[in-house]
């Protein structure tokens, strides 16, 4: 059993899974025993959702998902590394997952962080010094195109981050010109807890 939904339809069963949490109707399918016994030995996860690490975005249930529905990967500020790109071809190459989602949020630390060291030049200490250089761009980018605040630079940065999956990735390039694949910007609001589409690359 291999997941047969197209990219655009990845994404209407995400909405929908996000309408239901919003509404406060969610479902919790997949989530028995017998699903957990079901995917001992195989999964066909049909979509990867790469998104922060901030404890408020728990992906499966903003989307109202199960056990084996989605491949989930998350760094704060969802930056990417080569063990992210190695993820998530691994989730394209083999486990035929049609939808990428690079999911950001409203008051985003990292975003926060990042944009605190352009605005004082001063860098922070430890290995948050490489996640802030990595979001960086996003910041400068935002500012070139007039935006200050920070949920709009969590924006900027949930689109050049999809950019540049697309860009840095062969196999998911690739995949995306075939048409087996999308990849799509999503941000995320945490007081209402609604997923809103920003940018897309694909077939959707």
């Amino acid at each position: 059993m291999t997941t047969d939904l197209t990219p655009a339809l990845a994404w209407q069963k995400l909405r929908e899974g996000n309408e239901r949490f919003v509404s406060g109707s969610s479902n919790h399918p997949n989530q028995d025993a017998s699903r957990r016994s079901s995917l001992v030995n195989q999964q066909h996860p049909f979509a990867v959702i790469f998104g922060c690490s901030d404890s408020r975005l728990a992906a499966e249930i903003i989307f109202d998902l199960g056990l084996g529905d989605a491949f989930v990967v998350r760094t704060a500020g969802q930056v990417i590394d080569d063990a992210v790109l190695g993820s998530l071809e691994y989730s394209v190459s083999l486990l035929d997952v049609p939808l990428i989602v690079v999911l950001g949020h409203d008051s985003c630390g990292a975003v926060t962080a990042a944009k605190q060291t352009v605005d004082t030049g001063e860098m922070p200490k430890g290995f948050l010094r490489d996640l802030v250089e990595r979001i960086t761009p996003s910041v400068l980018a935002a500012r070139r195109n007039g935006f200050e605040e920070v949920n709009d630079i969590v924006v900027e940065h949930v689109q050049q981050v999809a950019e540049r999956l697309v860009d840095s990735s062969r196999v998911i390039s690739e995949s995306v010109d075939k048409g087996e694949v999308a990849v799509i910007g999503v941000t995320y609001r945490l007081a209402e807890g609604r997923a809103e589409l920003v940018s897309g690359f694909g077939a959707l």
